[in-house]
C-alpha cells in the first residue's frame, strides 16, 4: 500500500489543481482589467490594416561630393530615420530604400504619425558658427539705409547655464547707419579675418578706398548673396546655405525670417553632441533643449567660447544653425564647456522634436519629399477578412477533428484554446501603448499558425493518457503518469518553435518581424496554458463519473481504446515494473 502512495506523491500536485487554475484566472482578470482601464481595448493596427501615410524621399546631390549618394549613406539614412520615427512611439513604420536614390517611409495612422512625417526628411545638420555680421531679414537695395552690423536678430538662446541672459542675447536694436555698399565692405572685412572675429569687425567709412580692395571672387559672391538675401521669403531662407561646406563661411536666416547672418566656419557640429533632451525651465517659464557634448565636442566648445568671449557684439555671438537656419544666436561672456542649452520660442512639441532629431544624429544626405500619398486600409481590410475566414475554417476543422476523435476531451481542448485566445488578445492590446506593437497581416498569420501549435500540445497529452489506459490503468493514475512524458515532449516542441521565431525576428526586418513576434508570443502562452489550465482541468475531469467510468462519449472508453483486461497477473507485472519508475 505504501508504494502506490509514494507513486501518487511523486506525480506532484494532482490533489491541488485549484491553485494553478486560480493563478491563471487571476492573470486573465488582471490583463483584462488593465486593458479596459488603459482605454486600449483593441490592438494597434499596422499601416496595411489601419492605413497611414507613405512618403517617398529623394536624395539630393551634394556639391563637391559627386559620390555622396551611395549604398552606405542610403542605408545609414534608413537606420537614422527608422530610429527617429520609433523614438516618437510610432511602431510598425517601414523604412526602406527604393532604387539608388529614393527612400520609402510608410507611417501607420495613429498617435504621433504627423510628427513622424515632419521629421523623416529633416537632415538635422547642426553647427555652431561664430557670428560675423547680422542685420534685419530683408534685402538691402543699393544706397538705401539698413541696419548696421552691430544689431542682432530676434532668436534667443543660452549656450549653458552660465551664458548671458537671453534677453541680452536677443534684444539689442539695430541702428540704421550703413548703406548696402558699406555693408558689403563690412562683410569683406569680416571675411578677411579668416573667420576669427575681432572687435573691429565692422568696417568704417574712412577705410581704404574701394578701388584698392580686390576681394577674391568667392568673397564677392558671398558679399552679394548676403546683401540680396531676403529672409522673409521662405524659399530663399531654405536655400540660403545650400551647397556650403562646414569649413566655409556662409549666410543664413533666422528660423522666423526676421534676421540674416554672415557666419564663419563651423567650430562645433552635431556629431559632437552626445545627448539632447527637451526640458522646461521653471524660472523662465520656457521650453528649451539641453545638450551634452562628447569629450571631443566639449573641448571644441570651450575653445570657441573662449575666443568669442573676448569680442564685442555681434562678434561675441555664436549661431546655432540647424539645417541652414539659425535657431538661436546667444552672446558669450565667458568660457564654457560640457553642455549647452537652446532656448527660444519653443513649444513642448517643437522642443521634443528638436531633441529627438539631435539625439539620433544627422542624416548623411539631404532629402526632398518627392511624393506623399495617403494609404487606405481598404486593401488590407479585404486581406484581413480573407485571412480571418481562412483562420475560422481552419479552427472549425480542428474542432470537428477533436470532437470526432477525442469526443469529450474536445471540451477541454476548446476551453484551453479559448483561454489562450483571451490571453493573446489582451496582451497584444496592452503591448500597443507599452512597446508600440502594431498588428499587421503577417502577425495575424502568426496567430493563426499558433492554433495548430496549441492544439498539438493537447493532442500529445491526450495520447499519453490513452496509452496509459491501454496499459490497463484507471483514468486518475493514467492522467498523472502520462503528464511527465507529455510535458517533456511539449516543452521540447515549444522550445524549437520559439527558437525558430526568435531567429526569424532577429534576422528579418519589416512585416516579417510581426509574424515572428506573434509566433514567439503564442508559443510561450501555449506553455502557460498547458501547465496552468489544461493539466489542472484534466485532473479535475478525471474525478467526474463521466470520464472516470470510461463513458463511450468521453473519449477514454477502455473498450474502444483496446485496453488490457485488469487481470491479477498483469497487475503484479505492472506493480513490479511501474513502481520503481514512480519511486
Amino acid at each position: 500500500m505504501a508504494a502506490p502512495k509514494k507513486g501518487r506523491g511523486s506525480t506532484g500536485g494532482q490533489g491541488r489543481p485549484g491553485r494553478a487554475l486560480a493563478l491563471i484566472l487571476i492573470a486573465m482578470v488582471a490583463l483584462t482589467g488593465g486593458m479596459f482601464l488603459s482605454g486600449h481595448t483593441t490592438p494597434r493596427l499596422g499601416i496595411d490594416l489601419a492605413g497611414g501615410t507613405s512618403i517617398t524621399l529623394k536624395a539630393k546631390s551634394q556639391p563637391g561630393k559627386p559620390d555622396a549618394i551611395n549604398e552606405t549613406n542610403m542605408n545609414t539614412a534608413v537606420s537614422i530615420i527608422e530610429r527617429r520615427v520609433n523614438g516618437l512611439g510610432v511602431s510598425e513604420a517601414e523604412v526602406q530604400t527604393q532604387g539608388a536614390s529614393n527612400i520609402i517611409v510608410n507611417i501607420p495612422k495613429g498617435t504621433n504619425s504627423k510628427q513622424a512625417r515632419e521629421q523623416v526628411g529633416t537632415t538635422a545638420q547642426l553647427y555652431f558658427r561664430p557670428v560675423l555680421t547680422v542685420t534685419d531679414g530683408g534685402p538691402t537695395p543699393e544706397g538705401s539705409a539698413s541696419p548696421s552690423a552691430s544689431g542682432t536678430g530676434k532668436p534667443s538662446a543660452t549656450p549653458s547655464a552660465k551664458a548671458s541672459d537671453p534677453e541680452t542675447a536677443s534684444s539689442p536694436k539695430a541702428t540704421p547707419s550703413a548703406s548696402a555698399t558699406t555693408q558689403g565692405r563690412a562683410v569683406t572685412d569680416a571675411l578677411k579675418k579668416d573667420a576669427t572675429p575681432t572687435p573691429s569687425g565692422t568696417a568704417k567709412s574712412s577705410d581704404a578706398p574701394a578701388a584698392t580692395q580686390t576681394p577674391d571672387p568667392a568673397t564677392a559672391a558671398l558679399e552679394k548673396k548676403f546683401t540680396a538675401l531676403d529672409c522673409s521669403d521662405k524659399s530663399a531662407r531654405a536655400k540660403a546655405g545650400d551647397g556650403v561646406k562646414p569649413e566655409d563661411p556662409t549666410v543664413a536666416c533666422s528660423s522666423e525670417g526676421d534676421a540674416k547672418y554672415l557666419l564663419g566656419p563651423a567650430e562645433v557640429s552635431g556629431t559632437d553632441v552626445d545627448d539632447a533632451k527637451a526640458q522646461f525651465d521653471q524660472q523662465r517659464g520656457i521650453w528649451l533643449v539641453s545638450m551634452e557634448f562628447t569629450d571631443k565636442g566639449s573641448k571644441k566648445f570651450q575653445t570657441i567660447t573662449k575666443k568669442l568671449s573676448a569680442q564685442q557684439s555681434p562678434q561675441n555671438q555664436f549661431a546655432i544653425s540647424l539645417d541652414g537656419e539659425v535657431v538661436s544666436a546667444p552672446q558669450v561672456n565667458e568660457t564654457l564647456s560640457g553642455s549647452a542649452e537652446i532656448s527660444g520660442s519653443f513649444t513642448q512639441q517643437s522642443a521634443e522634436d528638436l531633441a529627438n532629431v539631435l539625439s539620433y544624429g544627422a542624416l548623411p544626405l539631404s532629402f526632398s519629399e518627392d511624393t506623399v500619398t495617403t494609404v487606405t486600409a481598404a486593401l488590407g481590410g479585404e486581406q484581413l477578412e480573407a485571412g480571418l475566414i481562412a483562420g475560422a475554417i481552419g479552427l472549425a476543422l480542428v474542432v470537428i477533428y477533436l470532437v470526432a476523435y477525442y469526443r469529450g476531451l474536445a471540451l477541454i481542448a476548446l476551453l484551453s484554446l479559448l483561454v489562450s485566445g483571451v490571453l493573446t488578445y489582451t496582451i497584444m492590446a496592452l503591448l500597443g501603448p507599452a512597446i508600440g506593437f502594431a498588428l499587421n497581416l503577417p502577425a495575424v498569420c502568426g496567430a493563426i499558425v499558433a492554433i495548430g501549435i496549441t492544439a498539438d500540445s493537447f493532442i500529445v497529452y491526450f495520447e499519453r493518457i490513452r496509452d496509459e489506459i491501454r496499459e490497463g490503468r484507471t483514468l486518475r493514475p493514467a492522467v498523472e503518469r502520462a503528464w511527465p512524458r507529455a510535458r517533456r515532449t511539449i516543452l521540447v516542441s515549444d522550445f524549437v518553435s520559439f527558437l525558430a521565431a526568435a531567429v526569424l525576428f532577429l534576422v528579418t526586418v519589416g512585416k516579417v518581424q510581426g509574424f515572428a513576434f506573434t509566433l514567439g508570443l503564442t508559443t510561450l502562452l501555449d506553455v502557460v496554458v498547458v501547465f496552468l489550465f489544461t493539466k489542472p482541468v484534466m485532473t479535475l475531469m478525471a474525478r467526474t463519473k463521466f470520464f472516470s467510468s470510461g463513458h463511450p462519449w468521453s473519449g477514454l472508453d477502455p473498450k474502444r481504446l483496446g485496453a488490457k483486461p485488469p487481470l491479477r497477473r498483469s497487475r503484479r507485472v505492472n506493480a513490479r515494473t511501474d513502481h520503481p519508475k514512480e519511486a
